[in-house]
């Protein structure tokens, strides 16, 4: 499926912003932005893993309540989810090797929802099971 990515994410220095994705797979099989795209694609393409979903999980502090440009934080803003393509922690089971690891977030609080295996799980901001 299709994830637009709410906030910029960086990349040397540089924000790339509006980045849309689609995942079949777990792999990213389309993909735009509307501000450098072309670093978008530079980072798909760096190697045959880059494309793939390295990591996957749900920000859960409700303290931070706004976008800072520190991914550190970022990720964990209360109501977003964060995805990384290319490399995956060892430590988690991934066994997806890549030299990319890069942290896109996407803000879950309004209009959007996550099911698993038919299942709604997540729905604006906050966990339905």
């Amino acid at each position: 499926g299709w994830v637009r990515f709410s906030f910029p994410s960086i990349v040397s220095g540089r924000a790339v912003s509006g980045i849309e994705l689609r995942f079949e797979d777990g792999k990213v099989v389309e993909a735009s932005a509307e501000q450098n795209e072309d670093l978008l694609y530079a980072q798909l393409d760096t190697d045959a893993r880059s494309r793939y979903l390295g990591e996957f999980a749900i920000g859960t502090n409700f303290g931070i309540d706004r976008f800072t440009g520190n991914i550190l934080f970022d990720e964990k803003i209360g109501g977003t989810v964060h995805m990384a393509i290319g490399k995956g922690y060892p430590e988690t089971g991934s066994k997806n090797d890549s030299a990319v690891h890069w942290d896109m977030i996407c803000d879950m609080r309004e209009d959007s929802t996550i099911h698993v295996d038919g299942e709604l799980f997540y729905q604006n901001g906050a966990f339905k099971v």
